[in-house]
């Protein structure tokens, strides 16, 4: 996996800070439009229950009107002139474009406001409305057809005139359109909806917008085909101009006509993009701050990483003085020395400054246990490899951890190589190393055992190795060292406390 540097981490860390705060934001603001879509479907659908209602309301006037017309003495009796009289006080109340007629089963006109003459007015279009009437003996409702007196699409509103129980004739009321108009009209909440009144089969006959480009026109394919399922739904349709609408629908029991209204889906989707908008906004600027803070930073940690290393070589450089000033004085020293206790010193100052690379290697910030047996052992293991068993954990050692144990090491794989497994061609070691849990803080316990040496005898006295590693282990780790000269070969048994590698 590739290594990061520090800007790059910085920046992803911003990054996978903001970027979830963002998304979450943007679901939230999804979450509210798919809240207000519904709301506003409900809105719609009650809506149209609403104008459903006043339409009914609105054509029961109209009904009962008529069905007092029809219970009229004048009217029972034929006496069309005075009917006249009250015929005209009904149409007052619509205008003079409404039109009330009186006709018998076959369609004739016996009667009719537009003109006394009834000699000369056609017989009626719609005969399907009058077949009805006489088959029902109730009122009914007719869809939208041309009108035969004024040659105009109208509607109806058809009541019975009953003698004897039976039906004697349909009386006929056509009132304005523009009565459902101003209804649609007024009931309309905003100009960003579409409200039509619809015919049993599904033609306009009062809509806005576009009253007059849509009148007599069949309503839109997506509500056609749906509107003859159900009584009522709420659904998404396209308009007649082309406009996706969040709509809703009811048919009117009394007159099976439709009242259906929508709003445009755009109404409801421009706040979702205008929150997305915002939220990308605010969020953009917020990350852009946020990386610009984390470059600004990443400047400032590499300056003081920079000067860091910069003292760390520094004190590299003032501490391989020291090793090399300490060298020469041991050269001179030892002059008088044997050849045996100068390689020692050199060893143990070589030991020393493995230890002290390696840490400088690590910018002194600690080191493996392994990484630092290794470096120890490296001389050692040059004339066979395989002579030297490692096995133990990943166990990270503090500076001064590492220090010390490669010089109880160096001391150790010394004495093998002079006396002990090391100093033959059969000789094995293994080194083993755990960490002990079971105290409040973790030890470590690393044990060098030989096998295949010389035959081991225990010295009579101990020699400075020996002390130099029991001292170190006692003074320097607080811990103990053993060493066990068992016939089979050495065993040293290393026991310290550990601290954070550091």
């Amino acid at each position: 996996m590739p290594k990061f540097t520090l800007p790059v981490r910085l920046a992803l860390l911003v990054a996978g800070t903001t970027l979830p705060l963002i998304v979450f934001a943007v679901g939230l603001a999804y979450a509210n439009y798919r809240q207000d879509r519904t709301d506003a479907t409900r809105r719609v659908l009650e809506t149209v229950r609403s104008m459903r209602l006043v339409l009914d309301a609105e054509v029961q006037r109209m009904t009962g009107g008529l069905q007092v017309l029809a219970l009229s003495e004048s009217l029972r009796s034929g006496d069309f002139d005075r009917f006249r009289h009250l015929a005209a006080g009904f149409i007052n109340q619509y205008g003079e474009d409404s039109i009330l007629l009186l006709a018998d089963r076959s369609g004739h006109q016996l009667f009719s406001t537009v003109t006394p003459d009834t000699a000369s007015l056609p017989p009626r279009n719609n005969r399907e409305i009058v077949e009805r009437v006489f088959a029902s003996k109730a009122p009914q409702y007719s869809d939208l057809f041309i009108g035969s007196t004024k040659k105009r699409p109208i509607v109806t509103v058809e009541v019975p005139v009953l003698r004897d129980g039976e039906v004697a004739y349909t009386l006929s009321f056509s009132p304005p359109l523009d009565i459902f108009q101003q209804l649609v009209d007024r009931q309309r909440p905003d100009e960003q909806w579409t409200v039509s009144l619809l015919d049993s089969k599904g033609f306009v006959f009062a809509r806005a917008p576009n009253p007059s480009e849509t009148f007599g026109k069949q309503a839109s394919p997506s509500l056609y085909n749906a509107m003859f399922r159900a009584p009522e739904a709420a659904l998404s349709t396209v308009s007649l101009e082309g406009v996706a609408l969040a709509s809703a629908y009811t048919r009117s029991r009394l007159t099976g006509w439709t009242v259906a209204a929508g709003v445009a889906e755009s109404s409801l989707i421009a706040p979702l993009w205008r929150n997305i908008a915002i939220t990308s906004l605010i969020g953009g600027v917020l990350l852009l701050i946020g990386l610009t803070f984390a470059v600004r930073m990443a400047t400032t940690i590499a300056r003081g990483d920079m000067l860091h290393n910069l003292l760390i070589e520094e004190l590299n450089h003032r501490v391989k003085n020291t090793l090399a000033l300490m060298q020469a004085i041991a050269v001179q020293t030892f002059r008088s020395a044997s050849r045996d206790e100068r390689i020692k010193f050199e060893g143990r100052l070589g030991a020393l400054a493995e230890a002290h690379n390696l840490l400088s290697q690590e910018k002194w910030q600690g080191s493996d246990l392994k990484d630092v047996i290794a470096r120890v052992l490296h001389p050692f293991l040059l004339s066979g490899p395989e002579r030297i068993r490692m096995t133990g954990p990943t166990v990270p050692l503090s500076p001064r951890l590492a220090v010390v144990l490669s010089m109880i090491v160096h001391e150790i794989a010394t004495n093998a190589a002079k006396y002990g497994a090391l100093s033959n061609e059969t000789g094995r070691v293994t080194l083993e190393w755990e960490v002990i849990g079971d105290t409040p803080k973790p030890r470590l316990r690393l044990i060098w055992t030989e096998t295949g040496g010389p035959p081991v005898t225990a010295p009579v006295q101990r020699g400075f190795g020996s002390r130099l590693i029991e001292r170190s282990a006692r003074d320097q780790l607080g811990g103990e060292a053993t060493v066990d000269f068992l016939p089979r070969g050495v065993v040293c048994t290393v026991i310290c406390a550990l601290d954070e590698a550091r």
